[in-house]
């Protein structure tokens, strides 16, 4: 067994048994590791202790409750582990900057730390062949963008100490709360029937320790407005991470996060070098994929190929 696989074994155990009592010294045994180890190991992969880590994956499934339930939030305490209400709702508090009752009552989004797939880091596919690990269905391409392509929306900023890496930070999801702003306001624009959506970060004049984030949706070429900005993909070369979930929220969140860490190790592993913007592309199911029967979400990530002596594949 590698030793990922192991510490990947006792995520699985974590993640089963979320509520129960989680001794160190039993999931290092799960592992096959002395608990020094064992704890050594994890937060080298994982990068956090057990016992936060545990303690953050509690709360995720905590804010899935608050959301997806009626259950009392002291039932909701109880069963996600925590000891009590005042400690849930003080541990909540301290990682998302507001009470849980407060979540409950507000339309947002937030960052989750999310249940690593160690495998990932250990598996370089080849373009065009698909990989299939824990529920996500992704592929490598390289692909040419003939002609541009027109998008109208809105530009936010988003901090990069508190949105990144993605899947291990906690607070209120920034380029979440763009897209509620955009989505509030999208039918004024006038989209393409069918059209794709763009959420794009990339490199401009931004406020210290901060990035501009783009919202749009498909325009044709040519069209302005005054109360909307616009932003073109550029026609050229790109590498294109294309991923599959089972549903929009799964997509957005735990997907979408794998994805871009995947994507990013797949680059460095390479030694490829690529443009300075990276855009997640949306699709309609129904009208893109040529299936009406589909019953899971799909998207890509592009990122602008840059031809140099690593850039050839």
């Amino acid at each position: 067994m590698h030793a990922w696989e192991a510490i990947q074994k006792t995520l699985e155990i974590i993640e089963n048994q979320i509520g129960d009592e989680l001794p160190v010294d039993e999931l290092a045994n799960a592992a096959a590791l002395s608990p020094f180890y064992y704890q050594r190991l994890f937060s080298r992969l994982v990068k956090k202790p057990v016992k936060t880590y545990i303690k953050l994956r509690r709360l995720s499934r905590a804010c899935e409750a608050l959301k997806d339930t009626d259950s009392r939030i002291l039932d909701i305490a109880v069963e996600c582990g925590f000891g009590s209400h005042e400690v849930f709702t003080r541990t909540f508090k301290d990682a998302y900057g507001m009470t849980p009752t407060e979540y409950r009552e507000r339309d947002v989004r937030l960052n989750n730390f999310l249940k690593p797939d160690l495998l990932l880091g250990y598996t370089m596919i080849d373009l065009d062949v698909p990989l299939v690990s824990d529920g996500l269905v992704l592929e490598m391409a390289r692909r040419t963008l003939d002609a541009s392509i027109s998008f109208m929306g809105i530009k936010g900023f988003v901090s990069i100490a508190g949105q990144f890496p993605h899947g291990k930070t906690t607070g209120i999801s920034e380029p979440g709360e763009i897209w509620q702003h955009f989505n509030e306001t999208e039918h004024e624009i006038p989209a393409k029937t069918a059209g794709r959506k763009i959420g794009v970060a990339y490199h401009d004049t931004a406020p210290d320790g901060c990035f501009p984030y783009f919202v749009g949706a498909e325009i044709e070429s040519g069209i302005t407005s005054d109360k909307f900005q616009s932003w073109t993909l550029p026609a050229g070369e790109y590498l294109v991470c294309k991923f599959e979930a089972e549903n929009f929220d799964e997509l957005v969140s735990v997907a979408l996060n794998k994805a871009f860490s995947y994507m990013h190790a797949w680059q460095k592993k390479k030694g490829l070098t690529f443009g300075d913007f990276g855009a997640e592309i949306y699709y309609d199911n129904q009208n893109n994929l040529n299936d009406e029967n589909v019953s899971f979400a799909y998207m890509e990530i592009w990122a602008l190929w840059l031809e140099g002596e690593n850039n050839n594949g």
